[in-house]
């Protein structure tokens, strides 16, 4: 799978987070998107483009996309993630789990998380 399994918004969010192009990045949010990541709320540009200019682009994150799931009104995207980040405890490979939600052509949320495997 890869992010030609994605369209649109998505696909050039991830595209460009493995370009490690800030500016490409934070063109696909919204003026007042959020996103959660590691248990913090970023609100706002402002607040989303220090975010990913450190722990982003910063770090070298890169997702090579595993899975994708249409829900309405929402997109998950689980992808194996990569970077130049503190490993320490984190599975091998790490494979995050990113809901989205998209409104106008923008990201307006995104939640990343680390699930763990259920036992049901």
């Amino acid at each position: 799978m890869s992010t030609a399994d994605l369209a649109g918004v998505l696909a050039e969010n991830i595209r460009a987070t493995n370009a490690a192009d800030l500016e490409a990045i934070l063109a696909t949010y919204a003026d007042d998107a959020y996103i959660t990541d590691a248990s913090r709320e970023i609100r706002g540009k402002d607040a989303i483009r220090a975010f990913l200019s450190k722990e982003i682009v910063g770090d070298r994150v890169s997702y090579e996309v595993s899975e994708v799931i249409e829900r309405p009104g929402q997109t998950i995207v689980r992808a194996v993630t990569d970077g130049l980040f503190d490993k320490t405890a984190l599975p091998d490979p790490l494979v995050l789990t990113h809901y989205f939600q998209v409104v106008d052509g923008k990201i307006a949320s995104q939640i990343t998380i680390l699930l763990k495997e259920s036992p049901y």
